[in-house]
């Protein structure tokens, strides 16, 4: 049975920034006491962590944060963590050209992805999944979200959501195994599907989950986070993010609107241009040239459609 219902998450997503700060510092402090301050901060350098790792830091000044370097962060983001202190890094045991060989690319979403490589394995779910279909072979609502992308069981490589479990996830996981640490993460329910029923299933703070974790900004939404970083003045990366500004009554970033792995190809098909990979082209041209040419992300972002050359042109290739 589910913790909260959606109309309840939508209700604390309308919460006025200073009672959501006070809630998810006292999710934080329970987090803490629970596990006797034997807990950590997973922190990507990102806006989002950012903000969490100084609520929490408000809190208790000593709590460890931990930062993954898998390699595909933006330089600026690893500038940036460098000037955080009690920072452990951690890195991956595979490289990221290692896992696209092994598994596949991450394309459209974690959704679509985990499903097009468990039917291309015979699987029954997913394959029904992808035929929009219940259990009994009936039409499912559910699942019609993903038949558009069934096309993709036959694409000329391979697919999987096997990245960010193997790149982040698996070397986290080790950590906490060997330290004790219980983990505080900061991810929100408006990011995904996934994350929001995660949500809704245990709340902030998920003690009898086989892997507890807590996620006290779940019901925070980005504005809060831009709000935060605004009003409190902290540092955060903005050397990639640039400038917090206020546009048609929203706050945005001058700079990137994203900065997880730079070559990750989840919802990059519906983003406006100019799109991640063609900023990228701008901003990062040796990097660009390692993800859409030697990793092979162009021939995969052709065959999705989505563009990633020089804005206005005709052509994709670099």
């Amino acid at each position: 049975m589910s913790v909260y219902t959606r109309e309840d998450l939508s209700i604390m997503q309308a919460w006025p920034l200073e009672r959501k700060i006070q809630v998810t510092q006292a999710k934080i402090v329970e987090w803490y006491l629970h596990y006797d301050g034997k807990v950590a901060v997973s922190f990507s350098g990102g806006k989002d962590s950012t903000v969490l790792l100084d609520l929490a830091r408000r809190a208790f000044p000593d709590i460890k944060a931990v930062f993954v370097n898998t390699g595909l962060e933006y330089p600026e983001i690893q500038a940036f963590v460098k000037t955080v202190p009690n920072v452990t890094w951690l890195r991956p045991d595979m490289p990221f050209h290692k896992v696209i060989e092994q598994y596949g690319y991450p394309v459209v979403s974690k959704e679509v992805a985990r499903r097009i490589y468990y039917a291309r394995k015979g699987s029954t779910w997913a394959i029904r999944h992808l035929n929009g279909q219940n259990r009994d072979g009936s039409p499912s609502a559910f699942s019609q979200r993903y038949v558009k992308w069934a096309h993709l069981i036959d694409a000329p490589f391979l697919i999987s959501d096997q990245c960010c479990y193997v790149m982040k996830e698996r070397p986290l996981n080790r950590f906490t195994k060997e330290t004790g640490l219980q983990p505080i993460i900061g991810t929100m329910a408006c990011e995904s599907i996934r994350r929001q029923m995660a949500y809704l299933s245990t709340g902030c703070n998920a003690f009898t989950k086989a892997k507890p974790t807590s996620q006290p900004m779940s019901f925070w939404t980005e504005q809060d986070v831009l709000q935060y970083l605004k009003m409190t003045g902290i540092p955060y990366a903005s050397t990639i993010y640039g400038d917090i500004v206020e546009e048609k009554g929203k706050l945005v970033t001058t700079g990137a609107k994203r900065t997880g792995c730079m070559f990750c190809m989840f919802g990059a098909h519906l983003e406006k241009r100019p799109n991640r990979f063609e900023r990228m082209a701008q901003t990062h041209p040796k990097q660009y040239d390692f993800c859409i040419n030697r990793l092979g992300c162009g021939k995969v972002l052709d065959y999705i459609g989505v563009p990633y050359g020089c804005v206005g042109g005709d052509e994709n290739t670099a």
